[in-house]
């Protein structure tokens, strides 16, 4: 506990022993479902590469055309069929392990629906993948990956500017905030008004999540015209008022600080690195003598499978560091939203300690995580980190400047605060990193839904 102002604040999260001894196992099924799904999947794609399937794969299509980029199209979709196949034991049980455990609502017959949708969409896009991938294999054998990173920024680009607008409304229904609850739109302005930038009502969605989820959440999202706040209808069944405003704050903290463009900088930054390493590790695996793949060259449509296997692994390699990145801009964004929201609410440390009580109690997260397990797979900070800070963070009293606003006041009466960071329009969306690699994949564990 924290006693500041005749007030007490609670300073550590903390469950009741029925909650906890729930998180605790629910925290070992996370684990295990992303490590375990992880070895399953490279597995399987060992021994389907090491059996010779990529080569019959292969022979099979260039039996029906004798045009590499039409073959393509028969040997993308077999293998992205045989990935979502693969996938689909962990993703099943981790759906009903959301089931066990009420954060989840979804019956089965919708979940399947969505993940056949979820599969139509990567088969659709990973072929198209691969036929980019497998061309420039052909015409450029030792700079290909270099190619591929240039069509990489304009296609991240793109898709980001993409989700919102045609993906999302495929898995969940959107509605304007400000139809649904006015009230709440004015409220949030009175937010944006003090962050010093313009994110209209028009901008602001509600999503449908109560008919999957028992979660509370919200995020941005999109790029451009596309970009917007969404806020789960379950927020605001479960959350205060000024909780709202705090995590709308969060929200807009990372359109202010232009976390878009710093996300989508850092992950091409491991793009490049990721393709070269690919690349090397590609040519190794297809050259050596004692090679049991049966593959004659890298741009043979028989090392569709290889490529599938090493992306995997670089992939699960690469994850610790865009997760690193993004429990970063996940704290700064904490952090803008408890000053945003000073003056606009009475207690501003007491609305994020409570919120963040409710989002760990909610969603059953554990107080105490593997230290490793954290370190690899959290893309936020852990829920007791997140209220810790949060108790102790109350630069005002200390006479001490935040972070990113600062207050000017003359004869004792405090002014509009200015940023320190400058005034900047809108710019940023949630960008988490998930993967390395041209080819799109459904995010691990996909039923235990990010905190926002």
């Amino acid at each position: 506990m924290i006693e500041a102002a005749s007030r007490v604040i609670l300073s550590t999260y903390t469950l009741p022993p029925d909650k906890l001894e729930k998180a605790i196992h629910l925290s070992h099924w996370r684990a295990a479902l992303y490590f375990g799904g992880v070895a399953w999947t490279i597995l399987i794609l060992w021994a389907l590469v090491r059996w010779g399937l990529g080569e019959r794969i292969g022979r099979w299509a260039s039996s029906i055309t004798p045009k590499p980029w039409l073959q393509g199209f028969l040997v993308g979709p077999v293998w992205l069929v045989i990935l979502a196949l693969i996938d689909l034991p962990e993703e099943t049980v981790s759906h009903a392990v959301s089931l066990h455990y009420g954060l989840s609502v979804q019956r089965w017959p919708g979940w399947f629906s969505d993940w056949g949708v979820s599969s139509l969409l990567l088969i659709l896009f990973g072929t198209l993948a691969f036929t980019c991938v497998y061309a420039l294999m052909r015409r450029s054998h030792r700079h290909w990956w270099i190619w591929l990173w240039l069509l990489t920024i304009p296609v991240e680009v793109a898709g980001i500017f993409a989700v919102p607008v045609f993906i999302d409304p495929l898995f969940n229904h959107f509605s304007p905030l400000e139809k649904t609850d006015p009230a709440l739109v004015a409220q949030l302005e009175r937010v944006v008004a003090r962050g010093g930038i313009d994110i209209p009502p028009s901008r602001m969605f509600l999503m449908d999540a109560s008919t999957k989820s028992t979660g509370v959440n919200a995020y941005v999202t999109g790029f451009g015209a596309s970009k917007r706040v969404v806020v789960w209808d379950t927020t605001l069944k479960l959350a205060s008022i000024d909780e709202i405003l705090f995590i709308y704050g969060h929200e807009q903290g990372h359109y202010v600080l232009r976390h878009i463009v710093k996300g989508l900088l850092f992950s091409l930054l491991l793009f490049l690195i990721f393709y070269w390493i690919a690349f090397r590790l590609l040519r190794r695996l297809v050259g050596c003598r004692w090679s049991p793949w049966r593959i004659r060259s890298l741009d043979d449509w028989a090392s569709v499978g290889l490529v599938l296997l090493v992306m995997t692994l670089l992939s699960f390699i690469a994850e610790p560091m865009g997760n690193a990145f993004s429990r970063r801009i996940e704290h700064q964004a904490d952090v803008y939203g408890q000053e945003v929201i000073h003056g606009l609410v009475a207690d501003p440390q007491q609305v994020a300690v409570v919120d963040f009580q409710r989002l760990g109690e909610i969603w059953l997260e554990n107080p105490s995580p593997n230290r490793f397990v954290e370190w690899w797979t959290y893309t936020h900070p852990s829920t007791s980190e997140r209220l810790k800070f949060a108790a102790n963070y109350d630069p005002w009293s200390e006479g001490k400047e935040p972070r990113y606003f600062r207050s000017e006041v003359r004869n004792g009466i405090t002014l509009a605060p200015s940023q320190n960071h400058g005034n900047h329009s809108i710019r940023t969306a949630r960008f988490p990193i998930r993967r390395v690699g041209f080819f799109p994949r459904r995010s691990r564990n996909s039923s235990f839904p990010e905190n926002r």
